[in-house]
């Protein structure tokens, strides 16, 4: 087992789920699953079993978690001991991004974090911003980027502020949405239920047609004129259909931000703060 084995059965362990697991480590469900079997085969133990509702761990799998995750705190411990000794910033970032963010956003700010960087490490987790604030909060990580608003009580800053829409194909500008299906997308809670809110106050109570998990495939099936969606404006730079950015009943507009949050006890690890700087840099207004 390495380092890599205990990222996999730390997030096996979080999500209870195959298919969700290989999603977040940008793996297949037939790889995961192989190294499952080669873990434990290497410890001689049976560590979960699956069912219809996702995986369990067995006695021996969480004691196995609870190992895996008290060896990776004390290596990274070990890794920020050290970086401070070196005249240059370097160590181990642990940070944990939005889905959106990290697919729109991510890989520039990255760049040019490697650039000014290079000898800092990046242990990225991508998953949705409710699983990536639990995270923080469990101390698992050094930093989270998150969209929404999150009750926090660390130091957090602004990256960015975007449009929520309505979008719809151009054949139906115009047109009421209550007289055109609904997609609806999954996405955290906090902004479903902001989205239940303005349908309250504009008199919408729609049956989705289409449930999907991917605002990508969201724009995509409105745009095919299929129905409408309401998404964050983040996913619209290619959208060719009717938009229509939404506001409440009381003239404020319907907006979402993205944070990101950390601890002071973080920010004094050189290489937390300059990622933190970095992203105040890349996201100048």
């Amino acid at each position: 087992m390495d380092e890599k084995d205990f990222a996999l059965l730390d997030t096996l362990g979080a999500a209870q789920n195959i298919t969700r697991s290989a999603e977040i480590l940008f793996t297949t469900q037939s790889a995961l699953s192989k190294r499952i079997m080669a873990i434990e085969s290497e410890l001689g133990a049976k560590l979960m079993t699956r069912s219809r509702t996702g995986i369990h761990f067995t006695p021996e799998g969480e004691a196995v978690l609870r190992h895996i995750r008290r060896a990776s705190s004390v290596l990274r411990e070990m890794r920020e001991e050290l970086s401070s000794m070196h005249d240059y910033v370097s160590g181990t970032i642990s940070a944990g991004i939005s889905v959106n963010y990290a697919k729109y956003f991510l890989p520039s700010l990255l760049a040019v974090f490697r650039k000014d960087y290079p000898h800092v490490t990046a242990h990225i987790t991508t998953d949705h911003s409710r699983n990536i604030f639990m995270k923080l909060l469990k101390n698992e990580l050094n930093l989270a980027v998150v969209r929404g608003s999150y009750g926090w009580k660390g130091e957090k800053l602004l990256l960015s502020t975007e449009d929520i829409c309505a979008i719809s194909a151009r054949e139906d500008s115009g047109r009421p949405l209550s007289v055109i299906p609904y997609i609806a997308r999954r996405t955290d809670p906090a902004f479903e239920r902001e989205i239940m809110a303005w349908m309250r106050e504009n008199d919408l109570h729609p049956e989705p047609d289409i449930y999907v998990d991917s605002i990508e495939t969201c724009a995509e099936m409105v745009m095919r004129g299929l129905g409408w969606a309401i998404v964050p404006e983040i996913c619209l730079k290619n959208f060719d259909g009717d938009i229509r950015r939404l506001s409440f009943a009381d003239g404020k507009p319907f907006i979402r931000p993205t944070y990101m949050l950390y601890s002071e006890e973080a920010l004094r690890m050189r290489q937390v703060g300059a990622f933190v700087g970095t992203a105040r840099k890349f996201h100048v207004h």
